[in-house]
């Protein structure tokens, strides 16, 4: 026994030397970057390599590092460069880390080239993508990236009106009469519905009109029935709706079923909620430059235009396709990962799946924002 154990003993000693030796010979990238192994790194002998270290850097947020090894650093300071990464105000983008990237050569010569960044970060409502052209310029036999600052955009001195339309909702204490007595909530009605078979499941296509002259906070919930009207499942419209309506506003709604088989659906029972809830016309945002895209990259882009004088800190993008009968025939979104400031542009591109894009004859773009308070 006691032979056994020490036999034991050594063996996990020689397995530990190994796996150490291992690690200082073949390390893990993204390990060292975390670790700090600056001089592990290789070092920016071409392009591709100093715009592939700036990205790492920026992906382990090692701001200094990042702004050091730029040949233009001179222009602006080290927090103009990470605000320009992270957001100038409070936005997805503050909270976002950056998931993975790519680096795709556009152009060299023996002293400058030009790479392509694509950048896609993870935010709380998925996966946001930005791309920049660096300019790389030869300093001996190192290369080094011109980072294509994007200055903080600055709003002029302006008066702008507070007209628009607001609703309260006062809240009775225990002590009124009335206050005994339920509120109805708004009157909402599906005003289309269209089931389709896509790859990923069955997937409840709509929209959803407030008919009332209140506000109403809303979603809906859809259940698939098999064909002896049996439940197969019921899943709501948690994403890709805007759930505050004013009065007489329309929303999309999206319900998507995993793995279900439409061929299995006998019926559909559909179940819209609502709330009173207060509400403002207030923020205003205009979509200017719209256009919906061909194949073979099929999308819907425009800019949004903040028209109130308050930062908008979230912008949902929802756009309703429809076929030439004047069908829903998608439904898709994209959130803005930059806060929209007064009167300053902010583009937009939402993706459209390439089988559908030929069907698809018009549509319909709608804005839901949030907004922390205070104007610039």
């Amino acid at each position: 026994m006691k032979r056994n154990g020490v036999l034991l003993a050594l063996l996990l000693g020689a397995a530990t030397i190994a796996l150490i030796a291992i690690g200082t010979i073949w390390p893990i990238p993204s390990a060292l970057a975390f670790a700090g192994g600056q001089g592990l790194r290789p070092a920016p002998t071409t392009p591709e390599i100093a715009v592939r270290n700036l990205a790492d850097d920026i992906k382990t947020r090692s701001w200094g590092r990042a702004y050091g090894s730029l040949a233009n650093k001179a222009e602006f300071t080290q927090a103009e460069f990470q605000h320009d990464l992270t957001g100038y105000y409070q936005s997805l983008r503050s909270y976002a880390e950056l998931d993975h990237y790519d680096v795709r050569p556009l152009h060299q010569s023996a002293d400058d080239a030009v790479i392509r960044l694509d950048l896609y970060w993870s935010t709380m409502m998925g996966t946001s993508e930005s791309t920049r052209d660096v300019h790389v310029v030869r300093n001996g036999n190192r290369w080094e990236a011109e980072w294509p600052l994007v200055k903080k955009p600055v709003v002029p001195p302006q008066v702008i009106p507070v007209n628009y339309l607001r609703w309260d909702v006062i809240y009775p204490t225990g002590g009124d009469d009335w206050g005994e007595q339920g509120v109805e909530a708004p009157h909402v009605r599906i005003i289309d519905m269209h089931p389709v078979q896509r790859a990923e499941g069955v997937v409840i296509l709509g929209e959803l009109l407030n008919e009332d002259v209140v506000p109403a906070y809303v979603s809906v919930d859809a259940t698939l029935l098999s064909k002896d009207q049996k439940p197969l499942g019921t899943e709501g419209s948690f994403d890709k709706i805007m759930h505050v309506l004013l009065p007489k506003q329309v929303t999309p709604f999206f319900i998507n079923f995993p793995n279900a088989q439409l061929s299995d659906v006998g019926s559909i029972r559909m179940t819209p909620f609502s709330t009173l809830v207060p509400a403002s016309a207030d923020p205003v945002i205009g979509i200017d430059s719209q256009h919906l895209n061909p194949v073979p990259n099929p999308s819907l882009t425009g800019n949004l235009i903040n028209q109130s004088g308050q930062v908008v800190n979230v912008a949902h993008v929802l756009g309703t396709f429809y076929n030439k009968n004047g069908q829903v025939v998608w439904v898709a979104d994209e959130y803005v990962d930059r806060a929209l400031l007064p009167q300053t542009p902010v583009p937009f591109k939402i993706h459209i799946p390439e089988d559908l894009a030929r069907s698809i004859s018009s549509e319909r773009t709608v804005v839901a924002t949030y907004s922390t308070g205070g104007s610039v």
